[in-house]
């Protein structure tokens, strides 16, 4: 798989996917909840999804943080493995919404 041009991740950024930016040849975005238990309940679930795809994110945490950040080492930048992985983590923070303060 081949990493993506510049311009067409800045586009597909702009089209699908909200508040993720781009940094160098990485996605990156940060969550927020109201305790660490939901923070890490976010992780593992994001963990099981990533296993599936083989895919894994970059990311840490703190307390009711989670920081992510998505490339792809292989390709050395991002590919259509980040962007899809990115939509199933936007995902998976829409049905931790209640808990956001």
């Amino acid at each position: 798989m081949n990493a993506l041009q510049e311009s067409v991740v800045k586009e597909y950024l702009a089209d699908n996917l909200n508040d993720w930016t781009l940094v160098k040849n990485t996605i990156q975005k940060e969550f927020k909840f109201k305790t660490f238990v939901e923070a890490f309940s976010f992780m593992t679930a994001i963990a099981l999804e990533a296993e599936k795809m083989n895919h894994h994110p970059d990311w840490s945490n703190s307390y009711n943080r989670v920081s992510i950040t998505l490339t792809n080492h292989e390709a050395k930048g991002i590919t259509q493995l980040d962007f899809d992985l990115a939509k199933k983590i936007d995902r998976i923070f829409s049905k931790y919404s209640l808990f956001v303060q």
